[in-house]
């Protein structure tokens, strides 16, 4: 694995491309402050440039470097939650270009938790505080990659694909992406949904964290209304739709799949091509994006979810899986 760090710090150091391994989800890392790097992954993902990416540093050392002021929120939370699935939006530096920001005032900070990530992340920086922009590793608005082959059945491996190597690291541990907040107005704001909680960050920064964007909040990614979507047509249902589901699906669809609690699961492991029963909300995070991969490429018609019930816990699984589900202009379903 020493050898495989090495080449990706040189490719990443000649403005190439490397998917990485992260706990989230695998990423495609690029120099952030390398444009045509940058501009790349723009490309190799087919994303509108206005969408802004989010910087992978080694420590909260570097914050400094990319941000022009670091509330004490910000140190707070960085000391209690990174290295991991927390991204910070921030007021940026000069270091923090147009074209890694979205042409915003702000850029967005994360430092991973994965060994192999974290490595590459000090090697590259060596102490400079250097990051890599590392969006998800897959065509945009498309299931995110939890694994390297997600990432390969994607994006590919050059010469017939569009990253310049991918850095195995094993199944990511998190299973969506990362939460993202914004300290950049009055009061905290997660933007995005995640692992980390608005109670779990209150809890630091001893104050109220607020939810969703407002009319003067960063863009950030993952906000589209569509967005994470299966090529099959992805239905939210509730354990209460249920109940008639047998006679219903039979006349409706030839086969379909079904993303569910294990007790109704289980009921339906007879019926549906293929069955994902989960325990709890923690478990469909975990394995959502894996789960709709494997639907996806060989379940039926239709993938039937049953979305766990809100929490503060789970409004990142139920985020996710309500843009999965969303309607897609001029998409049609396989």
């Amino acid at each position: 694995m020493h050898s495989d760090l090495e080449k990706a710090v040189k490719i990443l150091e000649a403005g190439g491309l490397v998917a990485i391994p992260t706990e989230t989800v695998y990423g495609l890392a690029a120099d952030a402050e390398n444009e045509a790097a940058v501009k790349s992954i723009y490309a190799a993902k087919n994303r509108p440039a206005t969408h802004p990416l989010i910087v992978h540093v080694a420590s909260a050392e570097a914050l400094p470097y990319w941000a022009r002021e670091i509330p004490e929120d910000a140190k707070k939370l960085t000391e209690a939650f990174w290295p991991g699935p927390l991204t910070i939006v921030l007021k940026r530096s000069a270091h923090a270009k147009d074209f890694v920001t979205g042409a915003q005032d702000t850029v967005a900070l994360r430092c991973p938790s994965h060994p192999l990530a974290h490595e590459l992340l000090k090697r590259f920086d060596a102490g400079k505080g250097r990051g890599l922009a590392a969006p998800s590793a897959n065509t945009f608005g498309k299931i995110s990659p939890t694994t390297a082959q997600h990432v390969r059945d994607d994006l590919g491996e050059k010469p017939d694909g569009k990253t310049d190597f991918i850095l195995d690291g094993g199944e990511c541990t998190v299973g969506i992406e990362s939460t993202i907040l914004d300290l950049t107005g009055e009061t905290p704001r997660i933007l995005r949904e995640g692992d980390v909680s608005g109670e779990m960050i209150s809890k630091v920064i001893g104050k109220p964290v607020e939810h969703g964007a407002v009319g003067a909040s960063p863009r950030v990614s993952g906000s589209m209304k569509s967005h994470y979507a299966p090529e099959h047509v992805l239905k939210i249902v509730s354990a209460d739709d249920l109940p008639g589901e047998t006679q219903f699906l039979a006349r409706h669809f030839k086969t379909f799949s079904l993303i569910a609690p294990e007790k109704i699961a289980k009921r339906f492991s007879t019926v549906a091509e293929k069955v994902r029963g989960y325990k709890d909300a923690k478990e469909l995070q975990v394995n959502l994006y894996k789960w709709l991969h494997e639907l996806d490429r060989d379940g039926g018609d239709v993938i039937f979810a049953v979305e766990p019930e809100l929490t503060d816990s789970s409004a990142g699984v139920l985020d996710r899986l309500t843009r999965a589900a969303a309607e897609r202009p001029n998409k049609e379903s396989k």
